[in-house]
């Protein structure tokens, strides 16, 4: 009997990989009253590079406009190379989606906070982000277009004949 091969998760290396802010609107914004609408939005890419060493950018955008005007738009890429071993398919696009970027968020969250704060404006702490429940509706969103896909050409395939 083979023993299933141990699995690794280790962290090799986290490190901003760019960073970007920008207040189009100020000084002005400052001289009134700060009622900030926050849309904030997150990507993860990974690649593989070699081995079992993987990399991962979590990209994190917060945009705060007060009225019809951009306050700030603040960008942080957050990125860490991983070594990942011993996983199957499934289990290694779990870690990937998910394990990962779980572990760059905290990284990502305080760059941001400290370029909001740095920009002038009032701290900004971003919630903490389930990457799970992101990713579970993630593989169900694309389950269910590989479904209307199969569906659509079933129904193609069926007209041509």
């Amino acid at each position: 009997m083979s023993e299933a091969p141990e699995q690794a998760f280790v962290i090799q290396k986290i490190y901003t990989k760019d960073i970007s802010f920008e207040s189009p609107n100020t000084p002005e914004l400052f001289a009134t009253e700060f009622q900030p609408a926050l849309a904030m939005d997150l990507n993860v890419e990974s690649k593989h590079l070699e081995g079992d060493i993987y990399h991962v950018i979590l990209r994190v955008t917060a945009t705060t406009k007060v009225e019809d005007k951009t306050a700030f738009l603040c960008e942080v890429e957050q990125a860490g190379i991983f070594t990942l071993a011993g996983f199957n398919d499934a289990e290694l696009s779990y870690m990937l989606g998910v394990q990962c970027p779980t572990a760059l968020f905290p990284y990502a969250r305080e760059t941001v906070s400290d370029l909001v704060a740095r920009g002038g404006f009032p701290q900004l702490l971003l919630e903490p982000v389930n990457f799970e429940a992101i990713y579970h509706q993630h593989m169900q969103q694309a389950q269910a277009d590989a479904e209307t896909n199969a569906e659509a050409n079933t129904a193609a395939n069926a007209t041509q004949q």
